[in-house]
């Protein structure tokens, strides 16, 4: 069965990415055709980009990123969940794409994104690494605004017509998903054996 995380591309106090990528995941795991998992961005605390040798490479060499890298391979897609930060996508989230790069390879994604124009520049920026990185990019995107989803542009209150363009979003990952598995390796989930402060998200199905 397809693995896909659910990638929660904000860090900062305060955050209401969280509140949306558990929404994501509350919706994604009524289905029984994949498996998914929240993975908190925060959970890596990732510094700024300091592998002296380019990921593409492969050979990491510090900790933190041995353990990223550990984490996206167990994974055949994934839902970035974005921010809109000036026009762009979180600094944190484009920092933790490029640590690593053969863990990313031939494998798919969508995106769920918010801010004051839904997230939507934040998306179009997003495509153009996943690309460079051989992520394929399905159609099918949730914009989430600022102004009528969240109350007093906090609380989040999704509008109901999203939930139908996000079942949307899963199925189109899951179909390229499924076309893709024969591109890259994914290693078993359950010979894995992390330890407690290896891997502070759980998996959820």
């Amino acid at each position: 069965m397809l693995r896909i995380g659910i990638i929660i591309g904000s860090t900062r106090p305060n955050r209401v990415g969280k509140d949306v990528g558990q929404w994501v995941f509350e919706q994604a795991r009524t289905r029984n055709d994949a498996e998914f998992e929240l993975v908190d961005l925060k959970d890596f605390n990732l510094p700024l980009l300091d592998e002296p040798i380019p990921p593409a490479m492969g050979q990491y060499s510090q900790p933190h990123t041995q353990k990223w890298a550990r984490k996206i391979a167990t994974f055949d897609g994934f839902i970035f969940v974005s921010p809109e930060y000036n026009h762009g996508t979180s600094g944190a989230l484009k920092n933790a794409l490029d640590f690593i790069y053969k863990e990313w390879n031939n494998k798919v994604a969508g995106f769920v994104a918010y801010g004051s124009a839904g997230g939507t520049r934040a998306v179009e920026q997003l495509r153009l690494v996943m690309a460079e990185l051989q992520i394929a990019t399905v159609r099918s995107q949730v914009a989430l605004s600022l102004k009528t989803d969240f109350e007093n542009f906090k609380t989040f209150k999704p509008a109901d017509y999203h939930k139908n363009n996000l079942q949307t979003l899963i199925d189109q990952i899951i179909n390229w998903g499924n076309a893709f598995r024969t591109l890259h390796q994914r290693p078993q989930v359950s010979s894995e054996r992390p330890s407690p402060e290896d891997d502070k998200s759980a998996s959820l199905h």
